[in-house]
């Protein structure tokens, strides 16, 4: 470890650990980036967390925090520290009868819930998957797919909230409001999220139905009913062959039923899907032929020839399999948009240049199927709306996600091509972007206007220096717009990425390397502020006082370059 590192640490109370290894090689879920931090620090205590971030800042370390790293992008990466909450994941309050719960901010979704149904208690909505940390899925803005729902966070009622200097503040939506709409999506770029406040709601089952239909009955359908007729909705749309898998649910009182099993199942559909997609990679145009054969197997060769049915937990029965390594672009846009979005997509995708409207040739390109789409209605929620929510303030959105599976941990040949052409359309529809996707658009100052204005300001506030902010960062926000901009002399920058070598199971995963500046800098005083600081600590010990943060439940306005005012408390006795 840096010598300079292990000069800070020992100024500070060794009572309180630092567990930090450097051997860590992160990567993406999708394992479409690599970076090999620093430090990969796994503070248990908001003691251990705030010691990461003192210590990060006297030393001119960028602090990213990472859950699951399930999005593919480079958003999680670096060559600094890398912070883990996934021991830091308690269950701290529960009150059943107004079903409001407090947890550490690392806690998983899937944890989560096992803990939630012990007192008959659940999330109202869940997205696609359960394997994120709780403080990962408010970050960049998850969803569900319903009408009657909005982003998960809308069920946030408070957020605890660790600053550059060190400063616990709790923002809601009657305190702090606007440091609470910046941090609903935060993307990492404010602090640490530590504790959650939500509501909760009593457990429930769903009913869920899911059959093959028409492209031509869905869009017909769009606007009478496909969306609004069942409170959870999604469809997964095949191109080449012109139809779509319909899925609703309903919340019911039926006794539990699970989905039926064929011989296809689960693990040699998965494999067959899985061997054909590798083939595509060579052969694009074996793909609308894998298309027919796949998703007819699985629900049929016309439409309504396999319903599927089950009755399930609501934390089970919202969940799908992401089966494998992928890319994903998603954005959101108006829903009454979505058919003009569809048949454009479609018609550029089977090569009718004219209808598409699109001005990007689709010669040679083959795409995976399906393409994901699912809906929100943010409008309805009353808490105070986030500053970067992408999804439309006064009325339904429409998500429009475009994966491409990476078999084998290959890249497929089409994605330059397809992401260009489906980010212009998205552009061309007053579309936005999911944050936590595979996207490349430059125009994200103009999409969100003022709100990007506010949301640039309040980051400003509370991290001056940059201690939480990296190249994803710089290249996807107008961060030079900033009011009052500084330096950011704590932001990392991107040196180089390049395919990973030498390591088993990459495939054409990249690594990506920041600059590490700090081995430019030399083992002097990182900052000035460390032998004072030293000093204060040394007399805490002294007195057996223990050095805590104090809360702020007032103002945020608390000059994030500085050391955070600290109250002392007595230090508990060892036989309490």
């Amino acid at each position: 470890m840096d010598p300079a590192v292990l000069r800070e640490l020992s100024r500070l109370d060794p009572a309180v650990a630092f567990r930090a290894s450097t051997d860590h090689l992160h990567h993406t879920w999708a394992k479409t980036f690599f970076s090999r931090p620093e430090l990969y620090v796994q503070p248990e205590s908001i003691e251990e967390i705030q010691k990461v971030v003192t210590v990060a800042r006297r030393c001119r370390r960028r602090l990213v925090t990472v859950g699951s790293g399930h999005s593919p992008s480079d958003l999680t990466c670096t060559s600094a520290w890398l912070v883990n909450l996934d021991r830091f994941n308690r269950v701290l309050e529960i009150d059943q009868d107004k079903k409001i719960v407090t947890v550490q901010a690392g806690i998983r979704l899937r944890d989560l819930g096992k803990e939630l149904e012990r007192y008959g208690l659940t999330l109202s909505n869940l997205g696609s998957i359960d394997e994120q940390s709780l403080a990962g899925v408010i970050a960049t803005g998850t969803h569900g797919s319903s009408l009657r729902h909005g982003l998960l966070s809308e069920c946030i009622l408070s957020l605890t909230l660790m600053l550059a200097n060190g400063q616990l503040v709790r923002c809601s939506p009657s305190s702090n409001v606007e440091l609470f709409r910046a941090a609903l999506v935060s993307l990492g770029a404010l602090g640490i999220v530590v504790e959650i406040t939500f509501q909760a709601e009593a457990t429930f089952k769903i009913a869920w139905h899911q059959s093959r239909h028409t492209l031509a009955s869905v869009l017909d359908n769009w606007a009478t009913g496909l969306w609004t007729t069942h409170e959870f909705v999604r469809v997964w749309w095949m191109p080449y062959q012109q139809s779509a898998i319909v899925w609703h649910a309903d919340k019911t009182d039926l006794p539990v039923c699970p989905p039926p099993t064929t011989f296809y199942g689960e693990w040699i559909g998965y494999h067959i899907y899985h061997n054909l997609l590798a083939l595509g990679n060579y052969v694009p145009r074996v793909l609308p032929w894998v298309e027919w054969f796949v998703f007819g197997m699985q629900y049929g060769f016309r439409a309504g020839a396999t319903v599927t049915e089950a009755v399930e937990p609501a934390r089970d029965g919202l969940l799908m399999n992401c089966l494998y390594s992928q890319f994903v672009n998603e954005w959101a846009l108006p829903l009454e948009k979505g058919p003009e979005a569809i048949t454009r997509l479609s018609a550029w995708l089977l090569g009718d240049s004219e209808q598409a409207r699109i001005p990007f040739s689709s010669k040679d390109v083959w795409v995976h199927c399906p393409i994901e789409v699912r809906v929100a209605d943010t409008s309805l929620n009353r808490n105070p709306r986030p500053f970067l929510d992408p999804t439309c303030a006064n009325g339904p959105t429409l998500y429009l996600n475009a994966t491409l599976y990476r078999p084998y941990l290959r890249d497929p040949p089409c994605r330059e091509r397809y992401y260009e052409a489906f980010e212009w359309l998205m552009r061309d529809l007053g579309a936005r972007p999911h944050w936590a996707k595979n996207f490349e658009t430059s125009d994200l100052a103009t999409m969100y206007g003022d709100d990007m204005h506010a949301w640039l300001k309040v980051r400003q506030e509370v991290d001056s220096d940059g201690l939480f902010l990296g190249e994803w960062h710089l290249r996807n926000l107008p961060l030079s717009s900033s009011p009052s901009p500084s330096s950011l002399a704590l932001m990392e920058r991107e040196q180089t990425r390049r395919p990973l070598r030498g390591v088993a199971g990459a495939g054409d995963g990249l690594e990506w390397i920041g600059d590490k500046r700090w081995e430019d800098a030399g083992h002097d005083e990182p900052n000035g502020e460390g032998e004072e600081q030293g000093k204060r600590d040394d007399d805490d010990e002294d007195d057996g006082l223990s050095p805590v943060t104090a809360a702020s439940e007032d103002s945020f306005d608390l000059l994030a370059t500085g050391e955070a005012s600290v109250v002392v408390v007595p230090a508990p006795s060892r036989n309490e």
